[in-house]
Formats: structure tokens, sequence, C-alpha cells
């Protein structure tokens, strides 16, 4: 039996290298997306360690960014996910807290007359992004897509 060594860089840091590449390299998020015929939103949550790439997926993006087969081992490893992940200082992260603090208990009211007694889901999700401009200043469109997970009544 062949034991094959389980990569030294864990998921953050093949992240962090992947993403210090991008930056010398001067690649755009939506090259990579284009690299892995993925969303942009999607593509880019799973190069910073968020959602799972396979090996072929791995192997694209260490091509494209030029990094070494230790990185794109690493890149492979089960996704982190969790509020550990994301910086809360950040000033974006900090405002789409805001926006939940604010409108969290809206939405939960709406969703629930919409739809009756349930959840939106962050699994069977989609997130789309994009710049809108507009005379007073460009704005930022955000939509959140998640299916209805109604509470299971036992």
């Amino acid at each position: 039996m062949t034991i094959v060594p389980l990569p030294t860089l864990g998921r953050r840091e093949a992240a962090a290298a992947a993403l210090a590449a991008k930056h010398r390299l001067g690649v755009p998020w939506q090259k990579i997306a284009e690299t892995l015929d993925r969303s942009l939103v999607w593509s880019t949550s799973a190069v910073l360690g968020q959602q799972p790439l396979d090996a072929e997926q791995a192997r694209a993006v260490g091509r494209l960014l030029q990094l070494d087969d230790e990185v794109v081992d690493a890149l492979q490893l089960p996704p982190v996910r969790g509020a550990d992940m994301v910086d809360a200082t950040e000033p974006v992260v900090y405002r789409l807290r805001e926006v939940v603090q604010v409108y969290g208990s809206t939405l939960a009211e709406l969703i629930s007359e919409e739809f009756g007694d349930g959840i939106m889901s962050a699994i069977d999700f989609e997130l789309s992004f994009e710049r809108q401009e507009d005379p007073k200043g460009d704005r930022v469109r955000l939509v959140l897509d998640g299916k209805f997970l109604p509470y299971r009544v036992f």
C-alpha cells in the first residue's frame, strides 16, 4: 500500500498563496471564473477556500496563477467555511453585517408571510454581483437566491 502524504499547507494558506499570485500577476477574478467555467462569485469563493475544487480545477487555477504543486494540492482540501474565515472588521463585511442587523428580522418576516414557516437555504444558494451604473454614483447590486426550506413538523 502506498501512503500519500497530506499537503503541508492548509486550505487557508493555499488561498493566501493563490490570492498573492493573483495580485502579483494582475489576473482578474473574471479570468479565474472563465478558467473554472463557473460563476464569478463561486469561483472567487472557491479560490478563497470556501468552495471545493477538484483536481482538474485546482490544476487549472495553478497553471493560471503559476502556483507550485504544494499549493495546487492544498487547493483540493475540503473547504473551510464559517464566521472565522471572514474579517469582521473589513468595511464591506461590516456593512453586510449591518444590513442583516437592520433588515434581518424584516426579511425573516417577509419570507414567513410569503412562503410560510421556514428559511432561505445558504446551501442551495446562488449569489450574483454586478456593478450598476448610476448618474448619482455607481451602485453595488447583490442578488441572494436561496431555495426556501420549510420547517418540518414531526
